[in-house]
């Protein structure tokens, strides 16, 4: 009798541990596809992109690229490429002046929430961001985006310093 008590508390134990493991997974966000990875630093030290939108495959439970600018495209370029209603990330590389007129350049981090998208868009995107971040190592300035005036030239210009 005892050894069927102890293989039921056994197999119990190993049924919560396997659901904390699963919480845990949750916990931290969508898979990031190697691609992200990989576009993400040919910008960072390649410059080969001006910037880079990534969006959660809901279905795949993973982030993607889903689109690249190259070097010659303006900021303008950059903001039309982003959906009006649905979330998404981005990096962009500003390149400025400073006040001693050396030209300097940020990589800016931008989650892109804006308020006409989805309820549960927002939760996965907010959920999984700091662990997307991590996977972009080289981050200089983070900008969380509603609308397109929270993200303008200005914003960029007064955080790039």
């Amino acid at each position: 009798m005892s050894a069927i008590v102890s293989w039921i508390w056994l197999k119990k134990w190993q049924g919560l541990a396997l659901t904390t493991r699963a919480m845990a997974n949750a916990a931290s966000g969508m898979a990031v596809h190697d691609d992200c990875k990989l576009r993400f630093m040919e910008l960072k030290t390649k410059r080969t992109y001006r910037f880079i939108v990534f969006k959660i495959e809901e279905k795949q439970k993973q982030v993607i690229v889903e689109k690249v600018g190259e070097p010659a495209q303006s900021y303008e370029d950059f903001t039309a490429s982003l959906p009006a209603a649905e979330c998404r990330y981005a990096v962009y590389d500003f390149d400025f002046m400073t006040a001693e007129n050396v030209p300097k350049s940020r990589i800016f981090f931008i989650a892109w929430s804006p308020d006409t998208s989805r309820v549960r868009s927002k939760m996965i995107y907010a959920s999984s961001k700091d662990r997307f971040k991590r996977e972009l190592d080289g981050i200089q300035v983070e900008l969380q985006a509603t609308d397109p005036t929270e993200m303008g030239l200005d914003v960029f210009k007064s955080r790039a310093n």
